[in-house]
């Protein structure tokens, strides 16, 4: 697989984009081609518009902290947002999972599963379409129009 590779400011929230890093910040080269989005989108099979509403629904999904977890965590998620100032943790958290849960009604039913699995759960397409019992093949055109609801919803152009 071919690396794309990309340089990001870290921060305690983690890797940030940033075009301007000043020399005193530290920095990480990040491989955006790992998830099956960025390796999508990386091949040309997806354009920037579906590729940036996968990373809105990953970034809501994150931010709600609705990933699997071993024991309880008692730790926030620091996540820095924008036009979110003056709310808690707890409101920003409950935010984001309307967000990400608008965001997967907005896609309809049919396409909730194809979008948690690639987007959230990280699975490559042809695992994705083995467990949701597809023919092979034909999760990048279901991927494509989820997501393309799913920019709608975020309104990206």
């Amino acid at each position: 697989m071919k690396q794309h590779l990309v340089e990001r400011e870290l921060t305690v929230e983690g890797p940030r984009r940033r075009q301007g890093m000043s020399r005193r910040r530290r920095s990480v080269t990040v491989n955006i081609a790992e998830s099956p989005l960025g390796w999508l989108h990386a091949h040309g099979h997806l354009e920037d518009r579906l590729f940036d509403a996968g990373e809105r629904l990953r970034a809501d999904y994150e931010r709600a902290q609705l990933g699997p977890n071993v024991t309880m965590r008692w730790d926030p998620v620091n996540v820095k947002t924008t036009g979110e100032q003056g709310l808690t943790q707890t409101e920003r958290v409950m935010a984001a999972r309307q967000r990400f849960h608008g965001a997967l009604s907005e896609a309809g039913k049919g396409l909730q599963d194809i979008l948690w699995r690639v987007v959230c759960s990280g699975e490559t397409l042809p695992v994705a379409e083995k467990a949701l019992q597809w023919p092979a093949r034909s999760g990048k055109l279901v991927l494509k129009l989820a997501l393309d609801r799913v920019a709608d919803f975020y309104r990206i152009n």
